[in-house]
């Protein structure tokens, strides 16, 4: 029963108080250490107790024909109880106490700043681009999307700054990445001034000379743009920023043998500073000289065109329209062979979005949002599964059944948005039941692969507490009902004591006394990514890459971002004997790595041997249901009853609560 806090409820607190400590003052027993009080519990009125009950059980007070029902009666008995559990509103609460003790909700664990998503232009052949962030890569400025108005693949039957063309355009290269079919000066670097708003005879660029609008040394840095919600071509004039201290100082003037600038210099900059911007071209240059890592030129923007293809997986349509770059659907770059499936494919101009764009999303965001929601859900369903067919408590912990909405199903059946949501699927992507993508509220049961365990390797619990040393610290709260502390008079080190350089915490003196034990069970999670739901597959990942460690013996710690889940650098004697190593085997003992071959399931089958996960189950359970901690004396006369009955009913979760309401301490005014 919750406390009223009410003034007219506190005068009667107080008097029940009083009246309590008369009862407990006449039932006063004597044994050698002393008095101690036998208390006499007062028992509510019936209409009370069942009010208690309906709140507890269903989450709302019982209505008028149900307290008629129970006064028929005379009394709640147990089959009321049963029965009031069976209910979808009991389970609903059930899944509400659950959600809270796990802490379900990733919201602030996701983050995304849109770059990977698909946005409507209105403009043109009105195609879907990615803008923001990844343009500068691909395009040249951030925010910068392609030619509207020029499609790819006959990129040559308009020419949009013909005096600064090619005569013929290379639309692909040989491999098929989409090549540059216009430009536009940045205006991050020059200041674009329309030529044609005086004299509307200046129609483009090589008029523009004739009519004395610029001189013909400007030509190349006259360029056409799109103006107006039309888009209409005009002539503009663009020269190095006179307000930016760095192109200002870009005086010289770079002539060819025709005397037309194709560069501004300055000849005085200072190491690292921007000494050169040269007339835009649709040339690209290359990273390192390696083919197929295409970069843009400093100062241009140089913009690809558009396709038609097929419609994204959230599309209904049969084709679209889409930016060149966009609708790549390589899983490898054609001429590095560098892949595409992480965040690098936002920067690599021949990777794209993948088949039906699944490495993409829509600009709205609501499907990422339901992402979240669909994660958040999906260790409660899994729990709601195992009270509804009343098992083992425990196999909350253990089992390898889940489930999958339309959203879970499809992000894990096509690999979706890598970018930010770097999953694994729990088993096989064909496997994986396939539900239809907006079909939020159809949950289809599967089971994961032999690593799963229970909600301790879904993606919610992976993401909401993404550390190995978290994912302890929250085990060792929610399921031991324990905290990590170090010993009362524990002693911390001077600073220059040379143990605080002690690079492994389990020995580090001061933080020995808590990661003696994080860090040995740590381990169980020690196959799954950090800060993501990745699992780290034995076959994929082993325990010591001999690429990883070539690449840290040669100084290469990136080894071409294959490398970040191994040991990369050495940072004391045991790290330089371990390059290469895979990072969740650093510092371990030999017997502690069967931790990490075992995973969570391991852990829980050896905390079940010691009678603390039963016995945290029970205090959560009570302080779920009274609202409150047993007190001492609550835990002498009942934890050891309730523990022994939990056992004997197979670890029942809903006979552990009916057994807590039928104690005197559920039924006695608090």
């Amino acid at each position: 029963m919750k406390l009223d806090q009410s003034p007219l409820g506190r005068r009667r607190s107080i008097a029940k108080q009083l009246l309590l400590a008369a009862v407990i003052c006449s039932g006063v027993s004597w044994a050698q250490s002393g008095p101690t009080c036998s208390i006499t519990p007062s028992q509510v009125s019936l209409e009370r107790q069942l009010r208690q009950l309906y709140l507890d059980l269903l989450g709302r007070p019982p209505t008028m024909a149900e307290y008629r029902f129970t006064q028929s009666k005379g009394a709640i008995l147990e089959e009321d109880i049963k029965e009031l559990m069976s209910r979808d509103e009991a389970y609903t609460r059930l899944k509400g106490y659950h959600r809270a003790l796990l802490r379900s909700n990733i919201s602030q664990s996701i983050t995304t700043n849109g770059d990977q998503r698909l946005q409507v232009v209105t403009e043109g052949l009105r195609p879907l681009e990615i803008r923001g962030n990844p343009s500068r890569a691909l395009r040249g400025r951030n925010g910068a999307g392609c030619d509207h108005f020029i499609e790819q693949d006959n990129c040559n039957a308009f020419q949009e700054d013909p005096h600064a063309e090619p005569a013929v355009k290379t639309c692909r290269d040989t491999l098929g990445v989409p090549m540059p079919v216009s430009f536009d000066y940045s205006t991050d670097n020059y200041t674009c001034t329309q030529l044609n708003t005086t004299n509307t005879a200046v129609t483009d660029c090589n008029v523009a000379v004739t009519q004395g609008a610029i001189l013909d040394k400007q030509l190349y840095f006259c360029d056409m743009r799109r103006t107006g919600t039309m888009g209409v071509l005009a002539p503009f004039l663009c020269l190095p920023q006179s307000g930016n201290p760095i192109t200002a100082a870009l005086t010289e003037e770079v002539l060819d043998t025709n005397g037309r600038i194709i560069a501004f210099r300055n000849p005085m900059a200072p190491s690292g500073q921007l000494s050169r911007l040269d007339r835009c071209s649709l040339d690209l240059s290359l990273t390192g000289g390696v083919r197929g890592r295409y970069a843009t030129q400093t100062g241009c923007v140089q913009k690809e065109g558009v396709v038609t293809t097929a419609a994204p997986f959230w599309d209904t349509a049969a084709t679209v329209t889409m930016c060149a770059i966009e609708a790549q659907t390589r899983d490898v770059n054609p001429w590095t062979m560098e892949s595409c499936e992480t965040g690098r494919f936002l920067g690599d101009r021949s990777c794209g979005c993948g088949f039906s764009s699944r490495r993409c999303e829509p600009g709205s965001g609501a499907l990422h949002n339901a992402r979240i929601a669909a994660i958040n859900e999906e260790p409660l369903q899994l729990i709601d599964s195992v009270l509804r067919r009343d098992e083992n408590y425990f196999n909350v912990l253990t089992t390898r059944r889940s489930f999958v909405n339309g959203t879970l199903s499809q992000l894990y059946r096509q690999t979706q948005s890598p970018t930010v949501w770097a999953t694994t699927s729990p088993t096989q992507p064909s496997l994986v039941p396939d539900v239809a993508l907006n079909d939020t509220t159809t949950w289809a049961e599967y089971t994961r692969d032999e690593y799963a365990s229970g909600v301790l390797t879904t993606a919610s619990w992976l993401y909401r507490f993404p550390t190995q040393r978290s994912r302890v610290n929250q085990f060792w709260n929610t399921f031991l009902c324990k905290s990590f502390a170090p010993p009362a008079g524990a002693a911390v080190p001077a600073p220059e004591d040379s143990c605080n350089r002690d690079n492994n915490l389990a020995t580090r003196c001061g933080c020995s006394y808590c990661h003696a034990t994080i860090e040995p069970v740590g381990a169980h999670w020690g196959r799954f990514g950090e800060r993501n739901a990745t699992f780290l597959d034995p076959n994929v990942f082993p325990r010591v890459s001999a690429k990883c460690r070539d690449c840290a013996l040669a100084g290469n710690t990136t080894c071409d971002n294959e490398c970040g889940n191994y040991v990369m650098q050495a940072f004391d004697g045991e790290g330089a004997q371990s390059l290469g190593l895979l990072r969740t085997y650093l510092y371990r003992t030999e017997d502690e790595e069967p931790n990490i071959a075992g995973g969570p399931r391991l852990l829980v089958e050896r905390m079940m041997q010691t009678g603390d996960l039963e016995k945290c189950a029970v205090k959560n359970a009570w302080n779920h249901l009274l609202g409150r901690p047993m007190t001492t004396e609550e835990e002498h006369l009942y934890m050891s009853k309730l523990v022994d009955q939990f056992a004997m009913s197979n670890h029942n979760f809903k006979h552990l609560m009916i057994t807590i309401i039928q104690t005197d301490a559920y039924r006695r005014v608090d």
